[in-house]
């Protein structure tokens, strides 16, 4: 795993109310605190700007469905999106990694009052791959929910990881927003990481994660 800070002498942006932001469009992604890219070398910059926009209407949802499997096994494969999920509305997304190299989904949602955002994410591989998810969930409004919920299986070589932001502006009263991770690790080589962040200003929410990563036993391989 490689470790990264920010750049030196590059203070963070900030908002209206002058705590610092950050984007999934800047790496790193964190302001002072280390945040970890399980192979951050294969991020060129050309990588990041290419980002797709999918606006949900007041009251509208919608659903993506993302599969990289064995036939996009190139060396390399990323998906950018920004979402802005209006009052009301809610927008789902479901995502199986498991062939490429190097395989990443990145995810910014910016959520309006009462909308709802949903990620159910799978990474799995061997040999020496890298497989993982990237989110930023922003409570903008009032009301708001969202659930992501990741699974990891590796072996061999292989690391998945679900690094995740839930950011709560303070007047996103009534936010509930959970994360939850569980990785299996099929053999000692295998890495899978879960890196949470909660920035919070608001005093009236809900806001949970957990992460759970085992191994298999001997008598559970067998069997």
């Amino acid at each position: 795993m490689r470790r990264t800070g920010p750049p030196s002498g590059r203070p963070p942006p900030r908002n209206r109310e002058g705590s610092a932001v950050t984007a999934t469009t800047e790496l790193p992604t964190r302001k002072d605190e280390a945040w970890r890219y399980s192979a951050v070398e294969k991020l060129r910059a050309g990588d990041l700007d290419t980002v797709r926009q999918i606006d949900v209407a007041v009251g509208d949802s919608a659903r993506e469905v993302l599969l990289v499997g064995d036939e996009n096994s190139g060396e390399k494969e990323i998906h950018r999106l920004k979402v802005n999920v209006g009052e009301n509305a809610r927008f789902e997304i479901f995502g199986v990694i498991a062939s490429a190299d190097y395989a990443r989904l990145e995810v910014e949602v910016t959520l309006a009052r009462g909308a709802h955002f949903e990620l159910g994410g799978i990474t799995v591989g061997g040999r020496d791959t890298v497989r993982e998810f990237v989110t930023r969930v922003v409570h903008a409004e009032p009301e708001g929910t969202s659930n992501q919920t990741v699974r990891s299986v590796h072996w061999g070589q292989g690391t998945g990881s679900f690094l995740g932001s839930i950011d709560v502006v303070r007047h996103a009263q009534k936010t509930d927003a959970a994360q939850d991770f569980k990785g299996l690790l099929l053999e000692k080589g295998a890495t899978v990481n879960a890196v949470p962040q909660l920035e919070i200003f608001a005093d009236d929410v809900k806001c949970a994660h957990g992460a759970t990563v085992g191994q298999l036993d001997e008598s559970a391989r067998f069997y």
